[in-house]
C-alpha cells in the first residue's frame, strides 16, 4: 500500500506559494493514480511601453526563443507609466511565472509594482540609473560594450589622438570617465565638453570640433534628438571631422561608423535568459547580460569625402554599407 504524507505549514503561505503547492500536490496525485506525470503550461506576461517597431522586433525575437507549452499574454502601456502600474498590479495578482518588460516605462512599472515574480527587461538604456536592480529583476543590456566601441574606433582610425564628445554631466558622467580611462593607455585623449541643456549643443559643438580628430556620440538625451542630430552631423562634415555613433540611422545620415545592437537579437537573448530562469538553470538575482551580436555600419561616401581609407577587412565584416 502506498501512503502519501502532506506536511502542513504552521505559517500561512502567500498566494503564489499556495498556488505552486496546489499544483505540486495535484501533479503528485496524478502521478500516483495514472503512473505518469502531467505537464502544465507556463504563463509569461509581456508588458511593453508602447507599440513601436523596435519593441515589436524584440518581442518577436523573445517569442522565437521560447519552448512549446508557453502561454503568452501581451499588454501595451501606450506610453503611460500610470497605466503601466495599474497593469502591473493586475499582472502580479494573476501570478504568472515570469514577466517580460520591454522598454523603460514597462520595466519601471514592473519594478514599482512586482516584487515577487521574476522580471526580465529589454530595450532599456542604463537600467541601473532607473533603479532596475531589485533582486527579482534582470535583463539584456542595450548598449554596445565600451571596450568593443573603442577597439573598432582604433581599427578604423589608428592615428586618432584626440576624440571629442558632448555630454550632460547629470546623465553620462560615468560613461565618459570610463571611456577616458580606457583610451589613455592607447595614446588617445578623450576631450569631453559638458552640455547642460539642449540650447548649449550648437555653441558647444563649434567650440569642440576644432580641437578634435573625431566626434564620438554617446546615448545622452540632452545632447541628441532628431533636430540636434542633423545639426551635429552636418556641422561635423563641414569641419571635416568624422563622427562615430551608436545607431545605424546615424550612419545612414552621414556618420562614418556606427555600432548598434539588433533588436530582434536582444529579444532572443531575453528569451534564452527567461528559459534558464524557468528551467532552474539560473536563479535570481542574476546580473544583466551584454548583447551578443553587434552590428557595424559604415558610410563609404563619408569616408571618401573625408579622405579616410577604410581597411578592407572592416568593410568586408560590416553589416551595412552606405
Amino acid at each position: 500500500m502506498t501512503f502519501v504524507y502532506l506536511q502542513v505549514r504552521a505559517t500561512p503561505l502567500p498566494p503564489r506559494g499556495r498556488r505552486l503547492l496546489f499544483r505540486h500536490i495535484i501533479t503528485a496525485l496524478l502521478w500516483l493514480l495514472l503512473g505518469m506525470p502531467v505537464a502544465s503550461a507556463t504563463d509569461i506576461i509581456i508588458l511593453k511601453s508602447s507599440d513601436i517597431a523596435a519593441y515589436n522586433q524584440a518581442i518577436t525575437g523573445f517569442k522565437a526563443a521560447l519552448p512549446n507549452g508557453i502561454i503568452l499574454s501581451e499588454y501595451d502601456l501606450q506610453g503611460d507609466l500610470e497605466k503601466g502600474r495599474k497593469l502591473a498590479r493586475k499582472i502580479r495578482a494573476s501570478d504568472p511565472a515570469l514577466v517580460f518588460a520591454v522598454g523603460l516605462k514597462a520595466a519601471k512599472a514592473a519594478q514599482l509594482e512586482i516584487v515577487d515574480i521574476p522580471v526580465v527587461y529589454a530595450m532599456v538604456l542604463d537600467p541601473s540609473k532607473y533603479g532596475l536592480t531589485t533582486p527579482n529583476m534582470t535583463g539584456i543590456l542595450l548598449e554596445v560594450p565600451l571596450e568593443r566601441q573603442l577597439s573598432m574606433i582604433r581599427a578604423l582610425l589608428p592615428n586618432l589622438k584626440h576624440i571629442g564628445t558632448l555630454y550632460d554631466p547629470a546623465k553620462t558622467t560615468a560613461l565618459v570617465d570610463e571611456a577616458r580611462r580606457l583610451m589613455k593607455p592607447n595614446g588617445t585623449e578623450l576631450i569631453p565638453l559638458q552640455i547642460n541643456s539642449e540650447r548649449d549643443v550648437p555653441g558647444g559643438l563649434r567650440t569642440l570640433l576644432p580641437s578634435v580628430d573625431a566626434l564620438w556620440l554617446i546615448p545622452d538625451s540632452t545632447v541628441l534628438n532628431d533636430e540636434s542630430l542633423r545639426f551635429i552631423l552636418n556641422t561635423a562634415l563641414e569641419e571635416r571631422v568624422p563622427v562615430v555613433g551608436f545607431s545605424r540611422e546615424f550612419a545612414r545620415s552621414g556618420a562614418l561608423l556606427c555600432l548598434s545592437v539588433n533588436y530582434s537579437d536582444i529579444g532572443r537573448q531575453a528569451g534564452q535568459l527567461s528559459r534558464k530562469l524557468l528551467d532552474g538553470q539560473l536563479s535570481l538575482p542574476v546580473k544583466p547580460w551584454h548583447p551578443e551580436r553587434i552590428e557595424t555600419s559604415l558610410n563609404l561616401k563619408t569616408a571618401k569625402f573625408l579622405g579616410i581609407e577604410i581597411p578592407r577587412g572592416l568593410e568586408q565584416q560590416a553589416d551595412e554599407l552606405y
